[in-house]
C-alpha cells in the first residue's frame, strides 16, 4: 500500500514537471489542484516546488493562494523559496505581501539571502521609501544578514537621490568600517552623487585612495564626474590633472571627458584649448558627437556674425548628420538676442519642415523675443502651438513670461502667472521670485514684495544677493530706512555685499537720531 502511495505521488510529480517544462503552466496548476485534493498526501516540498514555478511565471495571486493554503498544514516555505517570492513580488511592488513574508521568516528565524535582500533594497529606495529602506538595512543586519558592498552601494544611491547627502557619506564609512571594500560602482554612487551635491572636493578626498592606490579600476564614469565636479568649481587645473592621470591608470578618457572639458573651454573661452581637445579626440579616434558640435556652435554663436554661425551649422553639421533641435533653438536664441526675430522665426518654419522637433527651449526664446518688441499677437500664437503639442511650460519659460510683464508693469497678470506656475507643479527658484520681487519693488508695492521675501524663505528657496538688493532698494525707495537695514543685517549675514551709494545711506542712517521703526 505504501509503495501503491508513493508511486501515485511520485505520477503526479511527475506530470508536473513535464508540463512546467513544457510551458502549460495552466495545465500544471490543474494537476497540482487535483494532487491537493485527492487522498494521496502532498508534502512541504511540494508546495515550495510549486510555488517557485508559480513565482517564476510571475503568477503571484495564485502562488499567495497556495501559500495561504499551505501555512494551516503545518506547512512553511524554505528560506531560499521565501528569497525568491520576496525577489518575485518586488517587480509588481507588493509591499504587503512582501512585509508579511518577512514576518513569518523571522518568526522561524530565516532571513532572506543576499540576492533578495538587495531587490528588496533597492525597489524601497526607488518608490522612495528611504526611510523604510534604512530601517530594513539595518535590521537585517542586526538579525545576521551582513549587507555586502551591492547593498552599500543601493543605499548610497537611494539616499543621494533623496537629497540626504550627509547620510549618504555616513553610509559609505559604515561600509568602510564593517570591512567591506568599495568597488567601481559603490566608488561611482558616492562620487556622482557628491558631485551632483556640488561636493567635489570631498568626493574627490574619500575615493583618493582608491585612485593612487588603483586597488579598484575606475570606470570613465567616476573620472568624468570629478572633471565635470572641477570643471563646474572653475578649478580646470585639476580637471586636466585627472584627464591626464586616466590614461596612466588605464582608464582611456571617453568622448564625455572630453565634451565636459570643450564644455568648460567654450564657455570660458579657451579657444586654443577648446581646438587641441577636438584635435586629440581626432588622433585618439574619438568621433565628436552631436553634443560637440553644438558646443562649438554655441562658442561661433558668441565671436561670429550670426550669419556665419548658421552657414557652420548647414554646411559642418548637416551633412554630419549633427544638427539636432539644441542646434536650431542655439542659433533661434542667437537672432533673438540680436533683435533679429524675423529670420528667427523662418529658422524655426525651417527646422520644423525638416521634422526637427521642437521644445519648450525653442519656444521660450520666441516668445521671449516677440514679447520684447511687443508683438504678443504672435507671442500668443507660439503659446498656443506649445499647448496643441503637449509641451509643458517649465521653470523657465514661466519665469521669462514673469519678468517681462513685470518689466512692462503688469504686475497683477505676473501674479497670474505665478500662481499659475505653481498650480502646474513647478517650484519657483529665485530667479522666478526675484523677477516678481523686482516688479513690485520698482512699483512702490514692497509690502507685497517683503511677503514673498518671507515666503520664499518658508518653502526652502534661498533669496541669492540680488533679492537682498531689490528688497532693499525698494525699502530705500519708500524711505523706510529701519526695514532695509535690518535686511541688510540679513544680507550680511549670508555674506552677500550691498553697492556702495546704498550701503552709504543706510549708514548715515543707523547714525542718525531719526532712525524710527517704520514699518
Amino acid at each position: 500500500m505504501h509503495q501503491t502511495l508513493g508511486a501515485v505521488r511520485l505520477a503526479y510529480r511527475s506530470r508536473i514537471a513535464y508540463l512546467v517544462k513544457s510551458g502549460m503552466i495552466d495545465n500544471a496548476v490543474q494537476v497540482f489542484d487535483e494532487m491537493r485534493h485527492s487522498s494521496y498526501r502532498v508534502f512541504s516540498c511540494d508546495y515550495n516546488r510549486f510555488i517557485g514555478v508559480l513565482v517564476k511565471e510571475s503568477r503571484f495571486e495564485l502562488a499567495e493562494a497556495l501559500y495561504k493554503d499551505m501555512t494551516p498544514m503545518g506547512f512553511s516555505l524554505i528560506p531560499f523559496t521565501y528569497s525568491r517570492f520576496i525577489s518575485g513580488l518586488c517587480k509588481v511592488k507588493n509591499f504587503d505581501l512582501i512585509e508579511a513574508l518577512l514576518r513569518d521568516m523571522e518568526t522561524l528565524g530565516y532571513i532572506p539571502d543576499i540576492w533578495a535582500f538587495n531587490i528588496y533594497l533597492d525597489m524601497l529606495c526607488r518608490e522612495r521609501k528611504i526611510g523604510f529602506a534604512v530601517q530594513t538595512f539595518f535590521c537585517m543586519a542586526r538579525r545576521g544578514r551582513e549587507p555586502d558592498v551591492v547593498s552599500y552601494t543601493i543605499l548610497i544611491n537611494g539616499l543621494f537621490r533623496a537629497g540626504k547627502v550627509t547620510d549618504a557619506v555616513e553610509i559609505w564609512n559604515e561600509m568602510i568600517r564593517s570591512g567591506v571594500h568599495p568597488d567601481n560602482k559603490a566608488c561611482a554612487a558616492l562620487v556622482v552623487g557628491l558631485c551632483h551635491a556640488r561636493k567635489v572636493d570631498l568626493a574627490y578626498e574619500m575615493v583618493a585612495d582608491e585612485i593612487k592606490s588603483a586597488r579598484v579600476k575606475l570606470s570613465a564614469v567616476v573620472y568624468n564626474a570629478l572633471i565635470s565636479g572641477f570643471c563646474r568649481a572653475g578649478r580646470i587645473e585639476k580637471a586636466e590633472a585627472l584627464k591626464s592621470f586616466m590614461g596612466k591608470s588605464g582608464c582611456e578618457p571617453d568622448l564625455v571627458t572630453y565634451n565636459v572639458l570643450l564644455n568648460f573651454y567654450y564657455d570660458n573661452n579657451m579657444l586654443k584649448k577648446a581646438e587641441g581637445v577636438m584635435s586629440e579626440m581626432v588622433r585618439s579616434g574619438i568621433k565628436p558627437d552631436v553634443y560637440s558640435y553644438n558646443q562649438l556652435l554655441k562658442r561661433h554663436c558668441r565671436v561670429v556674425h550670426v550669419d556665419k554661425c548658421y552657414s557652420f551649422m548647414v554646411k559642418e553639421m548637416e551633412p554630419r548628420g549633427l544638427c539636432d533641435v539644441v542646434s536650431y533653438s542655439t542659433l533661434i536664441e542667437t537672432f533673438c538676442r540680436a533683435s533679429n526675430t524675423s529670420k528667427a522665426y523662418k529658422l524655426f518654419e525651417e527646422m520644423r519642415q525638416k521634422g526637427i522637433v521642437t521644445n519648450v527651449v525653442t519656444y521660450t526664446s520666441l516668445i521671449k523675443a516677440f514679447l520684447r518688441e511687443g508683438n504678443s499677437s504672435v507671442a500668443k500664437k507660439l503659446l498656443d502651438q506649445m499647448t496643441e503639442l503637449g509641451l509643458s511650460p517649465d521653470r523657465i519659460f514661466y519665469t521669462t513670461i514673469l519678468d517681462h510683464l513685470c518689466k512692462s508693469g503688469n504686475l497683477d497678470k505676473a501674479y497670474g502667472v505665478f500662481s499659475d506656475m505653481i498650480e502646474h507643479g513647478i517650484t519657483p527658484d529665485a530667479v522666478s521670485y526675484n523677477a516678481l520681487i523686482s516688479g513690485l519693488c520698482r512699483s512702490c508695492r514692497v509690502t507685497e514684495a517683503l511677503k514673498l521675501f518671507k515666503d520664499m524663505q518658508s518653502k526652502e528657496c534661498c533669496p541669492d544677493e540680488l533679492t537682498f538688493k531689490f528688497i532693499i532698494g525698494g525699502l530705500v525707495r519708500e524711505n523706510k530706512l529701519s526695514a532695509a537695514y535690518k535686511i541688510w543685517d540679513q544680507m550680511m549675514e549670508k555674506g552677500f555685499t550691498l553697492d556702495r551709494d546704498v550701503s552709504d545711506t543706510l549708514i548715515k542712517a543707523s547714525c542718525s537720531d531719526s532712525v524710527s521703526a517704520d514699518a
